[in-house]
């Protein structure tokens, strides 16, 4: 069987900087709450919402279903997905609810969603 182009032909392990990189992976839980963001954020319709907190600071249900082109319950759905994840805040201010991204919500968006560069 040819040597495969993924794995390496002999054990080349660099056991300090192994070690280095083990201790410095994170803990489960923390994995699962960054797997859960990038999830979040895997839906298109969510990263619309999301690139539209970041833009707008702070806004309304109705304001984001107008920016994103969609319903105003749909856009409710997604916001209650991505408080759940961590990568946005809701405040009631009298009768209106107001969303802004947290500060994991905020790096995420800009880890995500890089401008592409011309080839």
């Amino acid at each position: 069987m040819p040597p495969s182009h993924d794995t390496c032909e002999l054990l080349c392990l660099d056991l300090p900087k192994a070690q280095a990189a083990h201790r410095a992976q994170p803990l489960p839980d923390e994995l699962e709450a960054w797997a859960a963001g990038a999830k979040a954020l895997a839906d298109p319709t969510r990263l619309a919402i999301a690139l539209a907190l970041r833009d707008c600071g702070t806004a309304c249900v109705c304001d984001l279903a107008w920016i994103v082109a969609r319903d105003d319950k749909l856009v409710s759905h997604h916001l209650r997905l991505l408080r759940a994840a961590g990568l946005a805040t809701s405040t009631r201010q009298a009768r209106m609810v107001m969303y802004e991204l947290t500060g994991a919500g905020r790096a995420l968006v800009e880890a995500v969603a890089v401008p592409r560069v011309p080839a």
